[in-house]
């Protein structure tokens, strides 16, 4: 019975045994074919890039910032290049089956002895490591998994294989694989036309790729790269002449200068800033396991690389003459503050014994010499410190850098552009600044929260069309006024220069950015309207950011808001657009590698628009189209008309070589302390924001750098170039509601055959001027020609009678005169003059003038009335205004005016 029970308890264990083993030896089999599916080299799919492209089709760039790899062929690539990494990693490469027991043994004593004799893997070890294992884990049993992977490919490859293998995947540098990407990284061109000494330099880098990268560690590379280079003369591979002359060829050619950089900052890229842009977005789009780096997508993209061609010469033209200009003016600043102040300083530094603000003071000497030792001295220090491998200098010398990179956004003149199309929304150019690289990422024009100064006008102006208190002729006077705000607080605003034009119409003022007229329209409508239609043209829904964003303020009314210049594109674009919504995109369409659509951005749009129903519109086509005939006349005869060399800039041939002007309109911008510089404007097709300014606050552009004299001039030229080859197209006038008037252009009335120029303006229908101008017209023009002279000056209204009454013409003494010079009375002359009884018209009081925005209806009677007493002899008012009384004053000023001196 016992020997029953033992030997059922045998064949239990047998049987046992032989599933497990059965199981172990089937799940071997099934890994080992999915091993042989897997090393076909033919279906073998590394990570690919994600390319990038334009909109006809055109590459922009490729995303690898992980692996940065370009397939290369093992019979394309040069002999030496091959025979060095044999010379280094592996000689028996071509005798051994996968491993090598010498290696193995070698590796062994050293990790006995703790010195380094070598590593202990074969090329082939190498692959299957980085193919199938963890190459971070360091132990025995990775070390056996290695082994046993190397087998199997020696089993299912040539050598040639693995030695492609191994050229095309290994990891070679900062982000870099293979030694097509590699050579490309580091030596700026292929691997099919590397040098002896390249070769040696690429193959020290599959051992430590960060211990030996010549960027970094040029004297441990260049000692390195001996190595190498004498064991290929060891094995025969290359001669000692050929070796000495390709070494000393490429350490006389170095550039010690050069940084390392990730091969993604690296990378060859027609449009860096957009690239940018359209990685971040990928990063919001793509969900669970897509990754852009290694999936191998192609992103089609609204870019049009003819127009970022253009964006990018112009905004780098721009941006050299800022920062010359903006130089220039600071340095004669500082000149003229040592000449003026620092005499006054240095008295006062003696006088009360305060020693540290003398311009010869110690602490004075210290500031001058870092400041030299920063901009002129670390930058060759640095060098020395890479040449001769100082590490201590090395991280003092990166520490003067960062100061440096604090001191260059205080003082650096940056910009940003961004264009769209109205139609579709597509950016077809952005720049995000002046160079992009690691140490520049910020995007600033989408980011940027900048004040647009008076740029900003046209969005409440649009308010103020639809208020129908405003037209495109309304007469407002340009004067210096007080606001105040709501908590009390007064407001004085001013013109550039403080320049004062006294009457003007309401597109004259906005065409040549008149704050003072500005203003009083946004008091007219009111902050809620003004607010209102700013945010919904800028695309700013939430109550919270909208608040934030609109001080109420009068200040608003000049542009102290902060928005990025996409922000502004798509408020213009709207205007543009029929008053119907932009949205602006960069990402038409995703495709995976297979070129099916996983991504459709611009359906999602679309859809989006159709479910906003009316939403969609959001101003009315006539308030719209009104706004685009305000805004063109900035082109025609305002800020952008010299930018646009008076319209010679957007003048272009048809097909049959006729010319033809293309329409334009836009708006400057420049915020009172010449901080910034802006234009904003569009054509039929495109709209294009643009920005000059400084990083940090608290730095001025200067006087001579503003939105007309900076920007406008680069969006001009842009603009021109973008629509080359493109037909006449204008901008969409609504089909009703619209009436086109000719006015006068003082008055903005009716014109009649005696105004001395006119203008025809769209007006919202019912808005239009009803009464022909009455300032130069017969009896009118004449009656008004005093007022008139008045209205063109700066009127000082006083309201203090005491303040009047000192106010005395000067008074000329004739009998002061020389006897041959006076006059003689006449004969006949009423003896109540002599007396005195009447008033003397020299002496008098000016009678008082007050302009009045509108004419009086009492007007037409008072001059019938003056005619009639005219006719009777009696004395005639010949002056518009009716006859003011004594409570009621004001008093006409001439051209000077001393008391606004």
């Amino acid at each position: 019975m016992r020997a029953y029970v033992l030997i059922r308890i045998f064949a239990a264990l047998t049987i046992l045994a032989a599933v497990v083993i059965g199981v172990s030896l089937g799940l071997s089999l099934a890994e080992t074919n999915n091993i042989k599916n897997q090393e076909n080299f033919v279906e073998f799919a590394p990570a690919l890039p994600t390319k990038i492209m334009d909109i006809n089709g055109e590459l922009i760039t490729e995303f690898s910032a992980d692996e940065k790899r370009e397939m290369v062929s093992l019979s394309e690539l040069p002999r030496h290049l091959i025979y060095a990494v044999l010379a280094r990693e592996d000689p028996d490469f071509y005798n051994h089956k996968g491993f090598s027991i010498r290696g193995i043994a070698r590796a062994a004593m050293g990790k006995l002895i703790g010195k380094p004799l070598g590593g202990g893997s074969t090329i082939t070890q190498q692959v299957a490591g980085t193919l199938y294992t963890d190459r971070t884990e360091y132990s025995y049993t990775r070390k056996i998994r290695e082994l046993w992977w190397s087998l199997q490919m020696e089993r299912r490859y040539t050598k040639n294989e693995i030695l492609e293998i191994y050229l095309n995947y290994m990891y070679m540098g900062p982000g870099t694989y293979g030694v097509e990407a590699a050579s490309k990284y580091f030596f700026g061109h292929s691997a099919r036309e590397i040098t002896l000494a390249e070769a040696a330099i690429l193959v020290i880098q599959l051992s430590s790729p960060s211990r030996y990268n010549p960027l970094d560690n040029p004297n441990l590379a260049r000692d390195r790269q001996r190595s190498v280079l004498d064991r290929m003369i060891e094995f025969g591979y290359t001669t000692r002449e050929e070796a000495d002359a390709s070494f000393n060829a490429y350490w006389d050619n170095y550039d010690y200068t050069r940084a390392s950089t990730s091969a993604y900052y690296s990378r060859e890229d027609a449009a860096p800033w957009f690239s940018e842009y359209v990685r971040r977005e990928l990063d919001s789009m793509m969900y669970g396991t897509m990754d852009y780096y290694r999936d191998g997508y192609t992103v089609l993209t609204t870019l049009d690389l003819r127009h970022q061609a253009a964006a990018a010469k112009f905004m780098e033209q721009g941006l050299a003459k800022a920062n010359k200009e903006y130089s220039r003016s600071s340095s004669n600043r500082f000149t003229e503050a040592e000449r003026t102040y620092v005499p006054v300083i240095d008295m006062l530094s003696l006088f009360f014994d305060l020693g540290d603000i003398h311009a010869s003071s110690e602490a004075q000497n210290k500031q001058k010499a870092l400041s030299r030792y920063t901009k002129t001295l670390n930058p060759v220090a640095d060098m020395a410190a890479l040449m001769f491998g100082i590490q201590d200098l090395k991280v003092m010398t990166a520490s003067a850098f960062a100061e440096l990179k604090t001191n260059t956004e205080k003082n650096v003149v940056e910009g940003a552009l961004i264009s769209i199309e109205n139609e579709t929304g597509y950016i077809t150019a952005l720049i995000g600044g002046s160079k992009y690289d690691e140490s520049n990422q910020l995007i600033r024009a989408t980011q940027g929260n900048i004040q647009p100064g008076s740029s900003f006008k046209p969005l409440y102006y649009s308010a103020a069309i639809d208020s129908r208190i405003f037209t495109p002729t309304s007469l407002i006077y340009d004067l210096p006024i007080v606001f105040h705000n709501e908590d009390g607080t007064p407001y004085i605003p001013l013109n550039f220069r403080g320049e004062w034009k006294g009457s003007v119409l309401l597109y004259d003022a906005l065409a040549n950015s008149m704050n003072v007229p500005s203003l009083k329209v946004l008091d007219a409508i009111g902050f809620d309207a003004a607010i209102d239609r700013a945010a919904t043209l800028l695309g700013i829904s939430d109550p919270a950011v909208i608040r934030r964003t609109f001080p109420r303020v009068y200040p608003l009314g000049l542009g102290i808001i902060s928005a990025a210049p996409l922000q502004m594109a798509r408020a213009f674009a709207v205007f543009a657009n029929q008053g119907r919504d932009v949205s602006p995109i960069a990402i038409r369409a995703v495709e995976d590698r297979n070129g099916r659509v996983v991504l459709d951005t611009e359906r999602e749009v679309r859809l989006r628009q159709r479910r906003m129903g009316s939403d969609a519109q959001v101003i009315s086509p006539q308030n719209a189209y009104v706004m685009t005939s305000l805004l063109k006349k900035t082109v025609e005869m305002g800020t952008l008309y010299a930018p646009s060399e008076w319209g010679a800039k957007f003048t272009f041939r048809d097909e049959q070589d006729k010319r033809f002007r293309m329409p334009m309109a836009g708006k400057t911008g420049t915020p009172q302390n010449w901080s910034d510089a802006w234009t904003v404007g569009y054509s039929p097709y495109y709209t294009t924001a643009i920005w000059f300014g400084f990083d940090k606050p608290g730095n001025s552009l200067g006087v001579n750098l503003t939105g007309s004299t900076l920007a406008g001039p680069v969006w001009a030229d842009f603009m021109r170039e973008i629509h080359q080859g493109l037909p006449l197209k204008d901008f969409v006038k609504p089909s009703t509601g619209i009436i086109d008037v000719t006015v006068c252009t003082k008055s903005g009335l009716l014109k009649t055959p005696g105004c001395p120029g006119d203008v025809t303006m769209p007006f919202l229908e019912g808005t239009q001027p009803t009464r022909y101008c009455d300032q130069h017209d017969g009896v009118a023009a004449r009656a008004n020609q005093v007022n008139l002279e008045g209205m063109r000056l700066d009127t000082l209204l006083m309201d203090s009678n005491t303040l009047l009454g000192e106010l005395k013409l000067p008074e000329l003494r004739l009998d002061l005169l020389p006897p041959e010079l006076q006059r003689p009375e006449p004969v006949n002359r009423p003896a109540s003059n002599r007396s005195g009884n009447r008033t003397n018209p020299r002496t008098a009081p000016a009678r008082p003038v007050v302009p009045s925005r509108t004419p009086s209806p009492a007007r037409g009677t008072a001059l019938q009335q003056a005619e009639t007493d005219a006719s009777d002899g009696s004395p005639r008012n010949t002056r518009s205004n009716p006859i003011i009384s004594d409570e009621e004053f004001g008093l006409e000023l001439p051209d000077y005016n001393p008391l606004l001196d």
